[in-house]
C-alpha cells in the first residue's frame, strides 16, 4: 500500500484526526501539502514531524471560507510541488444548536468550508490527475450522515453532500484513472466532542452503539486513508467506508 512519492493535498491536516494521518503519510515517503488554520495545531504538527526528522511537509494556514483566495493559493502550491496526486477533503466546522436557530448565512458558511472548499481543492488538482491518468480523492464524511444526531443540521447536510459528490465524481473521473471515495468516521475523541456537556455520558453512548467496545483512535483513520490513497485500492471507487467500530452496518 505504498504512497511513496505521491503529493497529497490534505485539508484539516493538523487536527485531531488529521495530524496522525499526515505523519503516517510522511513516514511512508509522501509529500503532504497540509492545510490548517489553527496556529497551535500547526506548530505541534511541525514539531512532531521535525522530531522524527520527517521530510515532505508543506504546511500552509489558509482560510477555507475565502474560496477565491483559496483557489489562487492552491494553484500556486500545485505549481510549487509539481501537481497533486491525492486530495483528502477533511476540514470541517461543526456548530451545534437547534435547527430553527441557524441563520441561512450560518448554514451557508458551514457548506462553504465543509464542501465548497473541497470542490476548489479537486478543481485545482484534477488537471494533474487527468494528465497522469492516476489520482485519488477522498472525502471525509461522518457517521452523522446516517441520522441520529440533533442540533447538527448544517454539518450533517455538508457531510451528505460530500458522500454525494464522491459518487458523482467517481462516475465522471473514472475514465481518467481517478478513484473517488468517502470515509465516514464514527465518534472519535477529538476536539469535536467538546460540544457535548457530559463527556463520560457521551462515551457510554458511543460504546453502547458500537460493536467494538473501545474508542476509535486517529490511527484507525490513518490506516483507512493509507489504503484508499494507494494502488491497492485502484478498483474501489464511489464507495463510503464507515470507520466507526461497527456503529453503522451496510
Amino acid at each position: 500500500m505504498s504512497v511513496a512519492g505521491k503529493v497529497i493535498l490534505y485539508t484539516g491536516a493538523a487536527g485531531g484526526l488529521g495530524a496522525e494521518t499526515t505523519l503516517a503519510f510522511l513516514r511512508a515517503g509522501a509529500k503532504v501539502v497540509a492545510i490548517d488554520n489553527d496556529p497551535a495545531k500547526n506548530a505541534a504538527l511541525e514539531f512532531a514531524a521535525s522530531k522524527e526528522s520527517l521530510k515532505g511537509l508543506v504546511l500552509r494556514a489558509l482560510d477555507l471560507s475565502n474560496l477565491e483566495t483559496l483557489r489562487k493559493s492552491l494553484e500556486a502550491l500545485a505549481m510549487e510541488v509539481g501537481g497533486i496526486d491525492v486530495v483528502i477533503n477533511n476540514a470541517a466546522i461543526y456548530p451545534s444548536k437547534p435547527f430553527e436557530e441557524y441563520s441561512i448565512e450560518e448554514m451557508q458558511r458551514v457548506q462553504r468550508i465543509n464542501v465548497d472548499a473541497g470542490i476548489v481543492c479537486v478543481q485545482v488538482a484534477l488537471p494533474h490527475m487527468r494528465e497522469k491518468r492516476w489520482g485519488r480523492i477522498i472525502n471525509i464524511a461522518s457517521v452523522t450522515a446516517y441520522g441520529g444526531w440533533a442540533n447538527l443540521s448544517p454539518y450533517v447536510q455538508s457531510k451528505g453532500a460530500l458522500i454525494g459528490l464522491a459518487r458523482a465524481w467517481a462516475r465522471e473521473f473514472g475514465a481518467y484513472g481517478v478513484t473517488v471515495n468517502a470515509i465516514a468516521p464514527g465518534a472519535f475523541p477529538t476536539d469535536a466532542e467538546k460540544i457535548h456537556a457530559d463527556p463520560e455520558s457521551y462515551t457510554r453512548f458511543v460504546l453502547d452503539h458500537q460493536a467494538i467496545k473501545r474508542r476509535g483512535s486517529a490511527s484507525d483513520i490513518a490506516n483507512a486513508l493509507m489504503f484508499l490513497a494507494s494502488d491497492a485500492a485502484g478498483f474501489i471507487t464511489g464507495q463510503t467506508l464507515n470507520v466507526d467500530g461497527g456503529w453503522v452496518m451496510n
